[in-house]
């Protein structure tokens, strides 16, 4: 499995109970891991709840570019998700732009 899937777990757990500055601070860590992270992120995506559901997605729209592959592919096997996926992707595209 990624070697990544570990902390991101860490950093999602640690924002259940996250006051905003920590959130913030998570967020932006979670972004600057990059690439590397994506695969992860989306596989969580699908299934946190929440207000960590929205930090996750804002995350995967800061990484942009690169997490459209993954969330296409996601989409695909997940047709509950695809929605989510191209909502995503719209976002990305529009900031990518």
């Amino acid at each position: 499995m990624n070697t990544v899937l570990l902390p991101i777990n860490e950093y999602l757990n640690k924002l259940e109970n996250a006051d905003n500055n920590v959130k913030n601070e998570i967020e932006n860590e979670l972004v600057n891991i990059g690439e590397e992270a994506v695969p992860s992120l989306v596989d969580s995506l699908q299934v946190v709840k929440g207000r960590t559901r929205g930090i996750v997605a804002m995350v995967l729209i800061r990484i942009g570019e690169s997490s459209i592959d993954y969330l296409k592919k996601a989409a695909k096997s997940n047709s509950d998700f695809e929605w989510i996926a191209n909502y995503l992707i719209k976002e990305i595209k529009g900031i990518a732009a």
